[in-house]
């Protein structure tokens, strides 16, 4: 798929450009509208992320803006449009012919909405060596890429979590610079590459790593409109245009021109703008209070505030403004409390007292106490409450936690044995991407969608080109731009390229590959609490995720005195509901004969199929109290024999460098902890939740109730 640039040709005719549909006629989405028209007026908030479903009119939006920004004035001869008043942001070719006093030829053209396909290479964004030129002179020379091309224009990624990171990279780091250096295929090049970067994703299909979601100054997250009147309102407006695009732009062409003037004015307003002290600190307020990581949020929360003002035609900044744009910056930014102290942030250490959280600040407020910030249970943190014995410690004047008491509540009434039925609970949503394997060093052959994977059987996308010789998957492209410039100094042939060993070069591909996702589920008495139904639906929650990724799924359960493999690894994600719909609890916790069972059984799959990656996800209170040899005795003084096999048995695991894992823990903190289920997670060193951490909190906080359908800015 070739990338395409929406806009007449330089070199002669105009290309045909497809009507465009009027931005202000599109119904509804009006925070996305708010968010793409905030990155006209402001270059520097470095982009927007849009996240909805297909269908929402994300590309007829993107191109509804391009339309509607006035034409550029450009250098005619320049590859990289350069504005002819603007030295400062000139390549260093136009800038040496105005000190020559050149008179730079001028013209006009539209906006570019540059179109990122996902099979981009690096050197098709960047730039590479000018292979004609080399051919034809011998020497080097570069050829602009489409960072080039986008400069002063627009960049829209579709399903930019598709896209290979690294490229997300250059785009993020040029985004904020305005500036593309090149350093490759001994070609060194630096020129300006400014633009709005507007990029969506369906959630569906995979996010994309924190450490990219946080450069995106913006993101909005867009649904379906689903009331009947606005979908017949949208349906009616979309015929008309297709049979008369002409007509129906003109009807709409005194709010285009509204609304293209108010941006204008908003560009020019915008450096007069002010903001006071008071409001700075607000700033801070609200990113201290949902937890966000680094400073990023609160520059852009404050170049956000000021944009709103100078759109609004004010040259001071109000405290509606910090809402709009925290409600538009913090969406992909915002952490709950337990996830900041996972990552050790100190911000958050300082700013919470023992046992308390902040609530979200809202401006206009004296402080950060507000109302809500009620204290919380130190217990639900998964370590041992101050007094409570540590595991191997005893206490005096308590037992030893023995086999048949291991199961009693806090109140010492015994749980009973028989086995109960709990219901699916709400579905919860356990932080996808830390549980997502990294891209994977192995050369795999096995399809899916969810781990990156270098592959060598010549399918997968073409990535970048390496000198070593594997599998005779020739990169032609590559290969001929290494041997361009010697063609002088070759011998004389009859070939049109005289390409030397030295200078080939082949294809490096990657594709997605599957993986297999193994449940342990603890059904003993000690589960069998509230929040049994929860756990089921945490579970049911990570098939569904497995089902979307084409990975498959095993279920092993552990009860009484041993462990069952309910349902062998399938792809089949109904017959894994109904197990878990009719999955009983009841008896002992034999943990480790669950973990024992659970390593065959990976063992075994990997010994059938190299090129599985599997996750085991361990869903327990971690209250083992049945150890794994019938015969042995484990009371009293011999009950930490339990947890020395359960630890021997991780060693396996660890050992296994391909068996990632992850470790829900389902104790209920309210009535303490004994923090088991942490140490189980330390030992496979493994990722840890908390079940009730993540039923309570949710990573994206939004600051306020939408302000209804409609914004006066994009009516008529």
């Amino acid at each position: 798929m070739k990338a395409q640039a929406l806009h007449p040709s330089r070199s002669g005719a105009p290309r045909y450009r497809p009507p465009v549909y009027p931005f202000t006629a599109l119904v509804g989405q009006e925070l996305m509208k708010k968010a793409l028209v905030l990155n006209a007026v402001n270059r520097q908030l470095c982009g927007v992320l849009i996240r909805g479903d297909k269908g929402t009119a994300k590309s007829t939006a993107v191109r509804g803006l391009a339309a509607l920004l006035p034409a550029l004035e450009l250098v005619a001869d320049c590859p990289f449009h350069c504005d002819p008043h603007d030295p400062l942001w000139m390549c260093f070719r136009c800038r040496e012919r105005l000190r020559a006093g050149e008179m730079l030829p001028k013209e006009t053209a539209p906006v570019r909405v540059v179109e990122l396909p996902l099979n981009t290479t690096e050197d098709r964004l960047v730039g590479s060596l000018d292979f004609e030129h080399a051919l034809l002179t011998g020497t080097k020379r570069f050829q602009p890429g489409l960072l080039a091309e986008a400069n002063r224009g627009i960049i829209y990624i579709d399903e930019v979590n598709l896209l290979e990171d690294h490229l997300v990279d250059i785009l993020l780091d040029t985004a904020v610079t305005g500036i593309n250096l090149v350093e490759r295929e001994s070609v060194s090049f630096i020129h300006p590459a400014r633009y709005i970067l507007i990029a969506t994703m369906n959630p569906e299909e995979g996010d994309i790593r924190p450490q990219l979601l946080d450069r995106f100054g913006l993101s909005v997250n867009i649904e379906g409109i689903f009331m009947p009147a606005v979908r017949m309102q949208i349906a009616r407006r979309r015929e008309a245009f297709d049979l008369d695009a002409r007509s129906f732009r003109k009807k709409w062409s005194a709010v285009e021109d509204r609304l293209q003037a108010r941006i204008q004015e908003a560009e020019r307003r915008l450096p007069r703008v002010q903001i006071g002290e008071d409001l700075f600190r607000e700033i801070s307020l609200i990113a201290a209070a949902h937890h966000v990581a680094g400073h990023r949020a609160d520059i852009m929360m404050e170049k956000t505030a000021r944009t709103l003002a100078a759109f609004a035609g004010r040259e001071w900044v109000m405290g509606d403004d910090l809402i709009e744009a925290a409600e538009l910056v913090l969406p992909h930014r915002a952490r709950s409390p337990e996830e900041a102290a996972r990552n050790g942030d100190q911000s958050t250490q300082e700013q919470t007292q023992p046992g308390e959280s902040p609530a979200p600040e809202q401006p206009g407020s004296e402080s950060g106490q507000e109302a809500g910030g009620e204290g919380k249970d130190p217990s639900a943190t998964g370590s041992p409450s101050e007094g409570q014995p540590r595991e191997g410690e005893e206490q005096p004047g308590q037992p030893v936690p023995q086999p048949g008491n291991a199961d009693q509540t806090a109140g010492g009434e015994q749980q009973a044995f028989e086995d109960r039925l709990f219901e699916i609970g709400r579905l919860v949503s356990i932080p996808t991407y830390d549980i997502r394997f990294a891209r994977d060093s192995l050369k795999r052959r096995s399809s899916g969608r969810r781990t990156t994977t270098t592959t060598d059987n010549k399918t997968g996308r073409y990535v970048r080109a390496t000198e070593v010789r594997r599998n005779n998957d020739l990169a032609f492209d590559a290969t001929l731009r290494a041997a361009a410039p010697f063609q002088r100094r070759r011998p004389a042939s009859r070939l049109a390229v005289k390409i030397e060993e030295s200078d080939i070069r082949e294809k490096v591909r990657q594709k997605k590959t599957s993986n297999l996702l193994l449940f342990l589920v603890d059904a003993s008495g000690s589960m069998g609490t509230r929040l049994m139904s929860e756990t089921k639906g945490a579970i049911l929650a990570l098939l569904l995720e497995a089902y979307q990724k084409r990975d498959k799924v095993g279920l092993i359960a552990f009860k009484g005195i041993e462990a069952e493999v309910l349902l062998p690894p399938t792809n089949s994600i109904e017959i894994a509901k109904r197990l878990l719909e009719e999955l009983p609890t009841g008896g002992k916790t034999p943990l480790g004969e669950g973990l024992l069972t659970a390593y065959q059984l990976l063992k075994n799959q990997m010994r059938q199929d190299p090129n599985i990656l599997p996750l085991l996800v361990v869903v327990t209170d971690g209250r083992a109290n049945v150890g794994l040899f019938r015969d042995k005795f484990y009371d009293g003084p011999q009950f930490g024999e339990i947890y020395r096999e359960i630890y021997q048995i991780c060693d396996l695991f660890r050992q296994e460098r391909t068996i990632r894992a992850v470790v829900v823990d389902a104790e209920e903190k309210r009535l303490g902890s004994f923090g088991r289920s942490k140490k189980l997670a330390e030992a496979l060193n493994a990722k840890y939740y908390v079940l009730e951490e993540v039923l309570s909190e949710h990573l994206v906080e939004t600051v306020r109730e939408s302000r209804g359908n409609s914004d006066p800015h994009y009516s008529k």
